[in-house]
């Protein structure tokens, strides 16, 4: 297995840690995260834990491409892992904080049928020999859904202090471009056909 398929089995790995801090009933267990208030604003350690996993994580989606295509590493194994880990890591993120409260739920609805619906383009138009590399409006909301989800767990720290809203506009402008470009593949498909 080469280095990008590692960073990308690892990422995945790393997902399931922070599943486990955000949702696991530690305190059943005896174990309780320490708890900061900071202004007013109630931080949970364990949140804290889980969002440096979280830029690990993301970091490594961008190390795993990049290595694969200056060493000449790409592999379809690779790109079928980076897919899966991609997908694994922001949807049970945007679940979780859906069912946690800190966002709408309708979030990850449209995020999940929105990656649903690429798939299923990118797979018919493999079907025909074609291949839908990634655009760049694709990329757009990844980067700043990536970031946005960052925030969340810093719980929007420091703007939250200032009642800016930073975390919660990068994932709506995320979930706009998730649209736009889920339009921009349609038509890219549309014209493959």
């Amino acid at each position: 297995m080469n280095l990008p398929n590692k960073l990308t089995i690892s990422r995945i790995i790393l997902t399931i840690f922070i599943i486990i801090l955000c949702l696991f009933p530690f305190y059943m267990v005896g174990v309780n995260f320490p708890k900061f208030n900071i202004e007013g604003i109630v931080v949970d350690s364990n949140y804290l834990i889980a969002g440096f996993l979280f830029i690990i994580a993301s970091v490594t989606d961008y190390l795993d491409g990049n290595i694969a295509r200056s060493k000449n590493l790409v592999t379809d194994t690779g790109k079928l892992l980076d897919a899966i880990a991609d997908k694994v890591l922001v949807n049970s993120v945007l679940i979780i904080f859906a069912v946690r409260g800190f966002i709408s739920p309708i979030v990850p609805v449209i995020y999940i049928f929105r990656d649903e619906v690429v798939n299923a383009l990118k797979m018919e138009a493999l079907k025909k020999g074609q291949v839908v590399a990634a655009i760049k409006s694709g990329k757009i909301k990844t980067a700043t859904m990536l970031v946005g989800l960052s925030l969340m767990f810093f719980y929007n720290l420091p703007f939250e202090l200032y009642n800016i809203k930073v975390a919660d506009f990068l994932i709506y402008f995320a979930l706009i471009m998730s649209i736009i470009s889920a339009i921009e593949y349609y038509n890219i498909w549309k014209k493959l056909k």
